[in-house]
């Protein structure tokens, strides 16, 4: 269970911004984000304070493919760069969000404001992710369209499971947050910030300078990095499962109710967490449990946030 009045950074999921991953429309996303809004609600009611961040993997690659089918249309136009694009896709989620959040708040009337940040995240330009690129973005293209784009945009395309090729870039681990302070002084007077949207706009500092990279970081890595440079109590991770489970679709499946931070090591060193979705999850929760003697980090549903909090399901995992 956690204690009363905590700072916690809530990571949502991909289904608290789409609930139907098919349908990615402005309209489809507000009314995702209204029912979203409920749960968050819920815990600043309750006294907490709330931080959030999200992903932006479904808009960030519509806004890239939009921008890709453009210029196939018509070469003379420009295709937005990638960190634009992420940048886009905080500014119009973190609208829905807080647009949403104030309502209904207001409705409960719970007077508090809510903000969403663009946020820069500094990255390592010698990071490992940069010397072989895996995340897919954007449209898919034929071999002969990918050749030309490797020639004249200097992009790494990847044969994509048979269905074309697409480009891929970097998924590198997160460093700093530059607007940290401002995040803070926001926080600290009592209003509700959402930040590190999708990651955050990943950059490099090159001599004082900080330089967009085309790359994607993991939400739940830059909310563990945010949590901790906000000194959190708790970093929960809102996911489509109420539950983390060992031998997951298996006949010996196992929820996992608590677990410490030595027990989810062994678990992931024995393969129980998939790469591409629990096993960034865990290892983000492991990172801020390790972080601080009496930090904790929970993994739970977005529809069971409030059951979790108060201990009655999810996956707690302590030091």
């Amino acid at each position: 269970m956690i204690k009363e009045k905590s700072r916690i950074v809530l990571a949502l999921g991909g289904n608290a911004l789409q609930a139907n991953p098919k349908e990615i429309s402005a309209e489809a996303q507000i009314e995702t984000a209204k029912e979203t809004a409920k749960s968050i609600a819920d815990l600043i009611e309750a006294g907490h304070e709330v931080i959030l961040a999200h992903g932006n993997g479904p808009q960030v690659g519509q806004l890239v493919a939009t921008y890709e089918a453009a210029a196939q249309e018509n070469p003379s136009l420009p295709i937005m760069p990638f960190p634009e694009c992420g940048a886009m896709s905080q500014g119009y989620i973190g609208y829905h969000l807080q647009q949403a959040i104030r309502d209904e708040l207001a409705k409960r009337k719970v007077d508090r404001s809510v903000a969403a940040i663009i946020t820069q995240v500094v990255v390592d330009e010698k990071d490992e992710g940069f010397k072989n690129p895996t995340k897919p973005v954007g449209s898919f293209f034929t071999k002969e369209e990918a050749e030309v784009l490797i020639k004249e945009k200097g992009y790494v395309m990847k044969e994509d499971a048979g269905r074309g090729w697409r480009r891929v870039v970097a998924s590198p681990i997160p460093i700093d947050v530059v607007e940290a302070p401002i995040i803070k002084t926001i926080v600290d007077a009592g209003h509700i910030v959402i930040t590190v949207g999708g990651g955050g706009v990943p950059v490099v500092n090159r001599n004082g300078e900080l330089i967009g990279v085309p790359a994607v970081i993991d939400k739940d890595f830059a909310s563990e990095k945010i949590a901790e440079i906000l000194n959190a109590d708790y970093l929960i991770i809102l996911t489509a499962v109420e539950k983390v489970a060992i031998n997951f679709n298996k006949p010996n499946q196992k929820e996992l109710d608590k677990i410490t931070a030595a027990e989810a090591k062994q678990y992931i060193e024995e393969g129980h967490f998939a790469p591409g979705s629990m096993l960034p999850k865990v290892n983000a929760a492991l990172k801020f449990v390790e972080s601080k003697p009496g930090r904790a980090a929970l993994i739970t549903s977005l529809e069971k946030a409030m059951d979790g909090i108060q201990g009655k399901t999810g996956t707690m995992i302590i030091g």
